[in-house]
């Protein structure tokens, strides 16, 4: 039984309230093609998306990413950074927080209107700030519309890589969507979620029937999987990945890329090994041309504070997974700069 609570406004209602502005816009454009360019092999440089495991609180949130946006012109030669700013928060047993965009404010209950509105803002209000266009997970598809045209980058998740609906909204979102290994790892289930959105497709979206043109850009994220017993089991090591080129060769998939995941299942949630990971990813980029040309990047959770709380308490430190501070986060990203 469903008991109808609010009406929500429109994606196009929504738009209308909260605009973006066209300076903004223009910097997004820019964005978009660096990390585009990254992923289709016209550039060298590397993607580095970073940024707190959920974003449930304004403030600190756009303190980190003036950092960030500061530490991009130190190392624009050579990295793309992109601030992970997860306004959604998916739940393993489908209870807890579910992000900003279902409680604005975490200690209180739910109210999507209102969360609708501040996650909006929030991206505007990033890029303003640090001139750096974000990404955030396209957690539930029809939801994509409220943010469609301030990302630069969207991530569909481990839970979500074989739903139907993620795969055919991917297929219309003219950026670049990673698409996350399923729980399990099976590579064939990923390969055939990016064969999906890099199709043309027809189906229904927002009271519409659509056709999409199909997404070049959609392709993978390596982020460990979990086995039968609950076991995380890392997939970010030389043989899967070259695993995952030779399925992207067999199906003749358009520019073939791999994003590592340091966090999740590759490093069992031991946020502190996440620097770990990514040195042995750019070790491997140096050791060998192929595993170079296919790796474009690495997803790396960090917030002002190392670690995480319970509750709110402590400003820039996260309310869900364990993340690296800030002092971490500059060293890594510098030494990342250093090695591509």
């Amino acid at each position: 039984m469903f008991v109808k609570e609010v009406k929500i406004p429109t994606a196009e209602e929504i738009v209308a309230e909260i605009p973006f502005p066209a300076r903004l816009a223009e910097i997004k454009a820019r964005r978009d093609k660096l990390a585009i360019d990254v992923l289709t092999g016209k550039s060298d440089k590397f993607l580095v998306v970073i940024g707190p495991c959920s974003a449930h609180e304004a403030a600190p949130v756009l303190e980190y990413v003036e950092r960030l946006g500061r530490l991009q012109e130190k190392v624009e030669g050579k990295l793309v950074l992109i601030p992970r700013i997860y306004t959604n928060k998916p739940r393993t047993k489908g209870v807890g927080y579910k992000g900003m965009f279902s409680q604005p404010n975490p200690e209180a209950g739910e109210d999507i209107c209102r969360g609708i509105r501040a996650i909006r803002k929030l991206h505007i209000d990033a890029i303003d700030a640090s001139h750096l266009s974000a990404a955030d997970e396209m957690l539930y598809p029809e939801n994509f519309a409220y943010l469609e045209d301030v990302l630069t980058y969207v991530t569909v998740g481990a839970r979500s890589c074989e739903n139907q609906l993620h795969r055919l909204v991917a297929s219309g979102v003219g950026l670049p969507v990673g698409i996350k290994n399923p729980m399990g790892g099976s590579l064939a289930v990923l390969l055939n979620s990016v064969y999906a959105a890099q199709q043309s497709q027809v189906f229904k979206y927002h009271d519409y029937q659509v056709r999409t043109d199909g997404n070049p850009y959609a392709h993978s994220i390596l982020r460990g999987m979990v086995d039968n017993n609950g076991n995380d089991i890392p997939n970010y090591h030389y043989e899967t990945v070259m695993q995952l080129a030779e399925g992207y060769a067999a199906r003749h998939l358009a520019h073939p890329a791999v994003v590592v995941d340091a966090n999740h299942s590759n490093s069992g949630k031991a946020f502190r090994q996440q620097p770990r990971i990514v040195d042995e990813v750019l070790e491997n980029r140096i050791l060998d041309a192929d595993f170079r040309k296919i790796v474009k990047g690495v997803m790396v959770e960090s917030f002002l504070e190392e670690g995480s709380q319970v509750h709110d308490e402590i400003f820039g430190k996260s309310i869900t997974d364990p993340c690296l501070g800030w002092t971490d986060t500059e060293r890594l990203i510098c030494r990342i700069a250093e090695k591509v």
